[in-house]
């Protein structure tokens, strides 16, 4: 389990690859653009130390990202040197200089709640207050130097973000896609094998589903991160797979764990109480139980049209054979959960489903 108070896992998120990577691509680029930035035109050469701090602001872990984030950070930069020059003018006509502060933070705090500044709405108070206390007697020079240094801090770390190992995420997330489906695969297959075994806990069901809403949001996040690493990354046009492969099997795996949770509560209200052989006797009880591991099998095929397509077809057929044991229970009065176990069968394979479309590409790399 992740603990955000174990060095040892600050260790483990500090030195992954891309981080390392990405750490000695922002101390090349602020490097360069430290030494380039006295030729910057409209920039006094001693302020060249705000150019690194533009490397900084747009260095992300994606190329779409660090674009974005750099011109939204200029944006922002650029709001907050006119406010500073604004408030400069209102202190040269009488104003107390601390009232100019105040007056500052107030409006950049503001400003910053404006959304679309992106990171920008982070910088508006900062630079204002900047331009105020540090324009000295040479405001104007002081605020183009900073806005043209740091808007070329921006442009290099951007540049080398392109042109030097441009990050692409696309392994990541099929590998967390990948772990994700073996997870629900496993929980599924535990369920099948304590109902067959007329052994099913719903403690141990529970805890083989407790993680699975936290696990989901990182993928989840995974995947948004993958998709936007292809944005506008020249390594991402040399990817066979479809763009939108991951995304189709997040939304599998995410229908996939709705109904395993379902499907565990279902069977929890089955199974309890001692006249469980009453409600269910033995040989739907045992249909049930390869419904399910049949079901365990689809998940877990890679997404394959051809492959995912065989295993649709099995679990189409094992749970048509659990629905007609429960057919002839009717007349018996068959428990209601008992059909709830069948509807959230029924989702899985629903979920997983558009996967066997051989229409569709949806084979892995």
């Amino acid at each position: 389990m992740y603990s955000s108070f174990d060095p040892r896992q600050w260790w483990r998120d500090a030195v992954t690859a891309d981080r390392l990577v990405l750490a000695a691509k922002t101390a090349a680029a602020a490097a360069l653009a430290w030494y380039l930035a006295p030729f910057v035109p409209f920039a006094q050469s001693e302020y060249s130390y705000y150019a690194p701090l533009g490397v900084l602001v747009s260095m992300y872990p994606t190329v779409a990202r660090s674009a974005s984030s750099g011109v939204q950070a200029v944006v922002g930069l650029a709001l907050g040197i006119g406010l500073g020059l604004a408030s400069l003018a209102v202190v040269g006509a009488g104003l107390p200089r601390i009232a100019a502060v105040a007056i500052v933070i107030l409006l950049g705090v503001l400003l910053a709640g404006v959304r679309a500044l992106g990171v920008g709405r982070d910088w508006v108070a900062i630079a204002a207050l900047f331009v105020l206390l540090l324009g000295g007697a040479d405001p104007d020079g002081y605020s183009s130097s900073y806005l043209m240094t740091m808007a070329f801090g921006v442009l290099v770390g951007v540049m080398v973000n392109l042109l030097v190992v441009p990050p692409l995420r696309e392994k990541r997330a099929d590998d967390r896609l990948a772990r994700l489906r073996d997870d629900l695969g496993e929980a599924l297959r535990g369920i099948a094998d304590a109902l067959a075994g007329h052994a099913f806990d719903q403690d141990a069901a529970d805890t083989a589903t407790a993680g699975l809403t936290e696990t989901l949001a990182d993928v989840r996040e995974e995947v948004e991160l993958a998709d936007e690493s292809r944005r506008y990354n020249p390594r991402g046009r040399r990817l066979r797979a479809p763009r939108d492969l991951n995304r189709r099997r997040l939304d599998a795996l995410t229908g996939t764990a709705d109904a395993t949770r379902e499907l565990s509560a279902s069977l929890s209200r089955l199974t309890e109480g001692p006249d469980v052989d009453t409600r269910i006797p033995d040989e739907a009880r045992r249909s049930l139980a390869r419904a399910i591991e049949a079901a365990s099998h689809l998940v877990t095929t890679p997404p394959d049209p051809e492959a995912t397509a065989g295993q649709l077809r099995e679990a189409e057929h094992a749970l048509t054979a659990y629905i007609d044991r429960l057919r002839e229970l009717t007349a018996r009065d068959g428990p209601l959960d008992a059909w709830e176990a069948a509807v959230s069968l029924r989702r899985v394979i629903a979920a997983c489903g558009p996967l066997s479309d051989p229409d569709a590409d949806t084979a892995t790399r």
